[in-house]
């Protein structure tokens, strides 16, 4: 799965986007959130605070508790304010 960091996110990470091969356990966002955390210290501290991130797969904004499915890609970000 296509993994791809915005704003910060991204900096915090140091990577624009990776692909990743998830466990089997991993079956929605919240999980997908909580198994980066675990990949080392970047990802852990671009991602601590889990109630700010936005996410969205394939394009389509969704909450934590959506299903991976057969999701291509994954987006995170921060929040965004307009004006």
């Amino acid at each position: 799965m296509k993994i791809r960091y915005f704003a910060w996110v991204r900096e915090k990470v140091g990577v624009e986007e990776e692909t990743l091969e998830l466990p089997a356990d991993v079956t929605t966002v919240k999980d997908l959130i909580a198994h980066l955390k675990t990949l080392d210290d970047n990802h852990a501290l671009a991602l601590a605070d889990e109630e700010v991130i936005r996410v969205a797969l394939d394009q389509m904004h969704v909450e934590p508790h959506e299903p991976l499915g057969n999701t291509q890609e994954v987006a995170l970000f921060p929040p965004m304010t307009g004006g």
